[in-house]
């Protein structure tokens, strides 16, 4: 009877094969860890474990967005409150050590003290949609970029004959221009014809990648459009921006309290770093880069083309502020239109 009265927090170690488990009481003592498999009979099984100590409260999960995204989706349909779980930084590990049965019970800890408070996002929406295909696009975009080092590079060293006839052309006409070379297949130990061999297969990769990501554009212009129309519209916004905005919000952008939540989320809220008689504030290095470097790009498009951003550039500079602080000030104006309209759209695409 005291069992079935005994508040449990569960924690949870993610892997790709297996999860580890282990189970808390309302003091920190633990009850008990266990390994189970992760699949969806492994989920039911490490629930009903859980429960077998008495009512569950909440469930601690580290890695919600990859290994653990399947046990954190099986969890929230069954009405189980979740606590996103940071991985523990390398000084606890020194001083206590990493194993699975270790980082299971860091998590369940955690979660129950409330040093991690962050909602899962819940991978269920048109967001998650949008995440996978702007996970495709951003791979074709990293590797096309690689192969065009590539080709500038061979293009830099080759023969003086060949890196003349080729040295005044634009990028596109470049990539052109090389994939359209013939080899003479019986001479490829001489310099000319193997580098221009390595140009045709390189050029030819590039224009495959950039087909992709063509393909990958079409499709999430509409997506990002139909999902986000508030997100949409806000000044020096553009579909990749607004998506890599939207992957880092999730389908739950209410799990976000206050701007100050995304702020921080995006690594745009300034950290105190006063002593003594010094007060200042530092750059924050932390948060979700990829979404900080979307903040970054809305505000270079505001201070070049937006009439209101320049004056407030140029108040800012008289006062003996640098580009790099007024940059820091843009983004985090930018954080509030940005969560005003990430709410709106959710309240948009939630409302009957």
């Amino acid at each position: 009877m005291a069992a079935k009265k005994r508040q449990v927090t569960g924690g949870v170690d993610t892997h790709g094969k297996t999860h580890h488990a282990a189970a808390v009481d309302q003091t920190g003592r633990i009850l008990g860890d266990h390994e189970f498999p992760a699949t969806t009979t492994g989920y039911q099984q490490l629930l009903a474990w859980l429960r077998g100590f008495g009512r569950v409260v909440k469930i601690g999960v580290e890695g919600t967005g990859t290994y653990g995204a399947g046990l954190a989706r099986y969890l929230s349909t069954r009405g189980i409150t979740l606590v996103e779980i940071d991985r523990p930084d390398r000084r606890a590990r020194r001083a206590k050590g990493k194993s699975d049965p270790l980082d299971a019970l860091a998590a369940a800890r955690a979660a129950l003290s409330g040093q991690a408070t962050g909602t899962p996002k819940t991978r269920t929406g048109p967001v998650e949609a949008i995440r996978a295909l702007r996970v495709a696009r951003r791979g074709a975009v990293k590797a096309r970029t690689a192969a065009l080092n590539q080709l500038h590079g061979l293009i830099a060293s080759a023969p003086d004959a060949l890196r003349q006839d080729l040295a005044d052309a634009g990028t596109t006409k470049l990539v052109d221009r090389c994939a359209a070379l013939h080899t003479d297949e019986t001479q490829l130990t001489d310099p000319v014809e193997a580098t221009k061999a390595a140009l045709a297969v390189i050029a030819t990769r590039i224009q495959h990648l950039t087909a992709e990501i063509n393909q990958a554009d079409r499709r999430l212009r509409p997506a990002v459009a139909r999902t986000a129309p508030h997100l949409n519209a806000v000044y020096g916004i553009g579909t990749d921006v607004a998506g890599q905005l939207l992957t880092t919000a999730g389908d739950n952008p209410d799990r976000l309290r206050s701007e100050a939540a995304l702020a921080h989320l995006c690594g745009a809220a300034p950290i105190p770093a006063s002593s003594g008689r010094t007060d200042r504030h530092r750059l924050n290095r932390g948060g979700d880069r990829a979404a900080n470097n979307a903040l970054h790009t809305i505000a270079l498009v505001r201070m070049r083309y937006d009439p209101r951003t320049r004056a407030y550039v140029d108040k800012r500079t008289k006062q003996g502020l640098s580009k790099k602080e007024i940059m820091r000030c843009l983004k985090r104006y930018i954080v509030r239109e940005v969560h005003t309209a990430l709410l709106a759209d959710f309240t948009a695409l939630n409302t009957p």
